[in-house]
Order: C-alpha cells, then sequence, then structure tokens
C-alpha cells in the first residue's frame, strides 16, 4: 500500500548510485540475508535457495542472479557477487580500488602471475573471512566472500566458480 501510495504520488525512492535504494543487496562476511557461510548444499536445496536445474555453470541461487555459490565438499565456502551486491563498507563491481584502500586499512595486496589474464587482488582478512576484490589496478570488477583461506586458494590458483 505504501509502494503504491509512493508511486501514485510521483515521489521517487531514494537512489544509490544511480539505482532504487532498494535493489542494492549487502554481502557480509556471514554471507546474504538467507545463506550462510558453511551452509550445506543439502540445507539449501531443502530451503528452495540451491538450484541445480538450470543450465549454467554450476549451482545457481533462487533470487541471487548475480551470485555464484563455490562449494567445497557440500559446504558453501564463497560466494562471487556482481553489482548490485556491494559490502557493508559500499565497496561493489565499479568501486575505485583507493576505495578499498580507505574502507579496508590493513588489506593485502595480490598480483596476479605475469603473462596470464588475471586481475590482481585486494584480499581484506577478518578472522577465518575474508572479501577478495580482483581488479584492473582502477577500478573493482569482482567481489568474492567467504571463508579467507578459500579466498586466498581461489587467488592463488586462478580458478572461477564454474
Amino acid at each position: 500500500m505504501t509502494a503504491a501510495s509512493i508511486a501514485g504520488s510521483g515521489v521517487q525512492p531514494p537512489v544509490l548510485d544511480g539505482r532504487p535504494a532498494g535493489s542494492v543487496e549487502i554481502i557480509d562476511l556471514n554471507g546474504l540475508r538467507n545463506i550462510e557461510f558453511g551452509d550445506t548444499e543439502a540445507e539449501l536445496t531443502q530451503r528452495g535457495i540451491l538450484r541445480t536445474d538450470l543450465d549454467a555453470c554450476g549451482p545457481m541461487l533462487a533470487g541471487h542472479d548475480t551470485v555464484s555459490p563455490v562449494f567445497a565438499g557440500d559446504k558453501l565456502v564463497l560466494l562471487w557477487v556482481g553489482d548490485p551486491m556491494r559490502t557493508p563498507e559500499g565497496i561493489t563491481a565499479g568501486s575505485p580500488v583507493d576505495q578499498v584502500w580507505s574502507r579496508y586499512p590493513s588489506v593485502t595486496r595480490l598480483r596476479a602471475p605475469q603473462g596470464r589474464y588475471r586481475l590482481d587482488g585486494l584480499l581484506a582478512r577478518r578472522g577465518d573471512r575474508a572479501y577478495l576484490f580482483l581488479h584492473d589496478g582502477r577500478t573493482v570488477r569482482k567481489t568474492i566472500a567467504g571463508y579467507a583461506d578459500w579466498a586466498r586458494r581461489l587467488f592463488d590458483e586462478g580458478a572461477g566458480p564454474c
């Protein structure tokens, strides 16, 4: 009813970076609002969140088109996220690298191996969890969140969610 009254009144919902504020979702070091690192494939499937029936490179998360889960065994260890997902500190695909440094002062610089088409990384670790921001030197291109050891392993080995 409130949405209908706003729509009819000509008042627009708040906008963040050119998108309605309601379209922005937060990925934190626990996961997403209904998905936590450490959840099993069986748990996510039973809750109707994990979809394996789609023609994709791996399982998909219902309602999260820009998120790719990474499992080790049957345990969720990482989430690759794209725009409009952002960290609680406001970092998303397209954020300037300088912003990552200012919001995560203890970030570790990771250099991609020479001679391969791979992006450099910035690892912002907090305990056993971390954000891995893949970047082109100027802007963040991809955000990966989850267990720090798995994020580092993913960067070192160069594997993706597929």
